[in-house]
């Protein structure tokens, strides 16, 4: 492939990112629309619509915009450092958040896992279905491990990470919950990256706990997920 096609289809990426965010900005925060302007609902539809007009294969964008697969692997490390900065919060309520952590890991691998098997999909969908609460580096690691399809993985788990985003803090809103150490790791569990940013809108505290959450549940889902794909192939 020619590199100016690589450089045209890089820079697509960035302007419907730029576009996404310019939308968001533009957008009256108070209204409900507001909630389903995140960049990374708006982004992604207009490089769809640019993609399908341009008729771009989706392999040859990919390939095209692998720095940024790069920079996800990178920010996953850098993670480490509000972890360590709220390590005597997370001592302190160690119990608790373990106990969480194993229920939910398990309970968002197997109910995705469970719901496509129930319905008839195929082994290479309830692969690619499974890892959809974890962060995106992780998933698509994981899914390349079990045969899962990876373009289906990306799209499901961005998919899990803006429903996260967006109705998490209205739920928590309607329950009550206003410790921030509660909102971050759900978010972080839920949805992942993504609840991540969210929280860290919140606070320092908040974001720390969802950073926890998703490293938490992206390792112990790399630890389950393969042994319950071969149960659901059997």
């Amino acid at each position: 492939m020619e590199t100016a096609s690589l450089a045209i289809m890089f820079t697509l990426t960035l302007l419907g990112f730029w576009a996404a965010t310019w939308v968001l900005s533009a957008s009256q925060s108070e209204s409900v629309i507001h909630l389903f302007l995140h960049p990374l609902v708006v982004g992604p539809f207009l490089v769809t619509i640019f993609l399908i007009l341009l008729r771009i294969d989706y392999q040859q964008y990919r390939l095209a915009n692998e720095p940024f697969f790069f920079l996800l692997d990178t920010a996953i490390v850098a993670l480490a450092v509000p972890l360590y900065q709220q390590f005597y919060n997370f001592r302190i309520a160690v119990k608790p958040l373990l106990i969480t952590l194993i229920f939910s890991a398990f309970f968002a691998s197997i109910s995705a896992a469970g719901c496509a098997l129930m319905f008839g999909v195929d082994i290479s969908s309830i692969a690619s279905l499974a890892p959809k609460s974890v962060t995106t580096p992780i998933a698509l690691r994981i899914a390349e491990k079990i045969g899962g399809d990876l373009s289906m993985t990306a799209g499901i788990v961005v998919l899990t990470g803006i429903i996260g985003a967006i109705f998490g803090p209205v739920l928590f809103n309607r329950l009550g919950i206003k410790d921030d150490r509660i909102k971050g790791f759900i978010l972080g569990i839920c949805a992942h990256g993504i609840g991540a940013a969210k929280a860290l809108e919140i606070s320092r505290k908040c974001g720390a706990f969802a950073i926890l959450g998703l490293s938490a549940t992206g390792i112990l889902t790399a630890l389950i997920l393969p042994y319950i794909v071969l149960f659901a192939v059997k």
